[in-house]
C-alpha cells in the first residue's frame, strides 16, 4: 500500500511538471521552466525513495534532490521579483 501511495505521488509530481512545462512553452517564462525542473526533480526523489528501500528518507542522500527541487523554486522567485523591480524603475 505503502507502494501505490508513493507511486501516486510520483505520478502526481510528473503531471504537475508537465502542467508548468504547458506554460513555459506558452511563455517562455524561466519561472515556469523552474517550477517544471522542480517537480521533476521531487517526483525523481520520490521514485528513488521507494526503489532504494530508504528506511528514514530524511536522512538518506535521496534528500538532496528534495533540497535541490526547493533550492531551485527559491532562486526562481528571488531572479522572478528581481526582474520585476528592474523592470519598473
Amino acid at each position: 500500500m505503502v507502494n501505490f501511495i508513493a507511486g501516486m505521488i510520483t505520478m502526481g509530481y510528473l503531471i504537475a511538471g508537465l502542467f508548468f512545462a504547458k506554460f513555459w512553452t506558452r511563455g517562455r517564462d524561466l519561472l515556469f521552466a523552474s517550477f517544471a525542473a522542480a517537480f521533476w526533480l521531487l517526483a525523481i526523489d520520490q521514485a528513488l525513495v521507494v526503489v532504494t528501500a530508504v528506511p528514514r528518507e530524511e536522512k538518506g542522500w535521496t534528500y538532496l534532490l528534495r533540497i535541490a527541487a526547493f533550492s531551485l523554486i527559491a532562486l526562481a522567485i528571488l531572479l522572478k521579483n528581481i526582474a520585476r523591480g528592474s523592470d519598473s524603475d
